[in-house]
């Protein structure tokens, strides 16, 4: 680097003049990458501050950016009284273990909670919840750059889930025994099922549950597929899952009872095949809930159709393809990945439902129409009015 090279001398220089007040020392960042990434290290020279929390460095401070030799003297005396103006009022270093504990602000991490030694097992272990748990060093770049989402996350995933999963931190440093009985960075800890699932970081949208196995880990594939037969059964479908899939069958006049069997159970099996997401089943008759209909924009592509909602975003997806274990695959395949488009739902939240009666599971039957007696209608009367 020769922006490296040009500060060599002035660094050097300031070294000198520093001995027995400041330590300066240099890292060559091609044979320290690690070291560097700890730091965040993105462009050279970077200079970093240890000063009385050496777990927080501070970045290089100096006038108009200078970085003359006697510019880095200055910055560093300036850090040296700063640190003694710290100690005088009873500041002391140490890690950053009680990062947790703060709380309000838009970085809030009140929902993150702070787990030890000595809380661990009782706290995580003993519990019939579902434990997320990061296990950071407060040095560590990478643990930085995880905390806002991890805190947004805890947020999140707290109102997605009801409380059902709970997100941790432990200061590996600290906790030193606790870390190495894992040996890992993050953890999900599942007690009822003593197992192990990735996580998907996303920047923007905070961190996605790839797989949990709730209680719909435990259903039959016909219990995880539901008629919406009242406002409540979309509701409750919809706010207590990540996705809601939502099938709009053909009328039974048009498939009969065995044509309507046969789209059941291609969504049976898929429900099947994604029951460890935390996704929810529906599905309602053509004409029978038209406002869901028309907020999902169902219609143009005929039936049957499916869409995918977020009930948090209030945001939906159509499926384009055939509606098959191939087509709903890859539909959902898209979906898990990131593609595919969106769209806002109609009127930005979940529509008016008519409650309906359960499929009594047979063919449909044709409305009785009544008799009309003629039999007192003029004929001719009428002949002439139609003149």
């Amino acid at each position: 680097c020769g922006h490296c090279q040009r500060l060599t001398p002035d660094w050097k220089k300031a070294a000198t003049a520093l001995k027995g007040v400041v330590k300066v020392g240099a890292v060559d960042a091609d044979q320290h990458k690690s070291l560097a990434g700890q730091y965040n290290i993105r462009g050279f020279p970077t200079i970093k501050v240890f000063g009385l929390n050496k777990n927080k460095p501070e970045d290089y401070q100096a006038i108009k950016g200078a970085r003359s030799s006697q510019a880095i003297v200055d910055s560093a005396l300036n850090s040296l009284k700063s640190m003694v103006k710290d100690r005088l009022g009873g500041k002391t270093g140490g890690s950053d273990h009680g990062r947790q504990q703060s709380s309000g602000g838009s970085g809030s991490k009140k929902d993150v909670i702070e787990l030890t030694d000595d809380n661990f097992d009782k706290t995580v272990l003993d519990s019939e919840d579902i434990w997320l748990v990061e296990f950071f060093a407060p040095w560590c770049g990478h643990c930085k750059n995880l905390e806002p989402e991890w805190a947004a996350a805890a947020t999140d995933v707290k109102e997605q889930t009801k409380g059902k999963v709970k997100l941790g931190a432990v200061d590996a440093t600290v906790h030193q025994m606790l870390a190495s009985r894992y040996g890992v960075s993050i953890l999900l800890f599942y007690t009822r099922y003593a197992k192990c699932f990735c996580l998907k970081f996303i920047t923007e949208s905070s961190i996605e549950l790839k797989a949990l196995p709730l209680e719909i880990g435990n259903k039959e594939p016909q219990d995880l597929l539901s008629l919406i037969l009242n406002e409540d059964v979309l509701k409750k479908t919809c706010e207590d899952y990540q996705l809601c899939i939502i099938a709009v069958l053909p009328h039974i006049l048009d498939t009969g009872a065995a044509g309507r069997n046969a789209y059941l159970d291609v969504m049976m099996k898929m429900a099947e095949k994604y029951k460890k997401k935390i996704w929810g089943w529906l599905w309602t008759e053509a004409g029978a809930q038209m406002d869901l209909e028309a907020s999902l924009g169902i219609g143009g592509f005929g039936y049957p159709a499916m869409a995918a909602i977020n009930a948090r975003k209030m945001k939906y997806a159509l499926l384009k393809g055939s509606f098959s274990e191939t087509g709903i695959h890859e539909f959902l395949r898209d979906l898990s990945m990131g593609r595919g488009s969106t769209a806002t739902v109609g009127g930005g939240a979940l529509p008016k439902i008519n409650p309906v009666e359960p499929w009594d599971g047979k063919d449909g039957e044709l409305p009785m129409e009544d008799d009309i007696d003629l039999s007192d209608v003029e004929l001719d009367d009428l002949e002439k009015d139609e003149l």
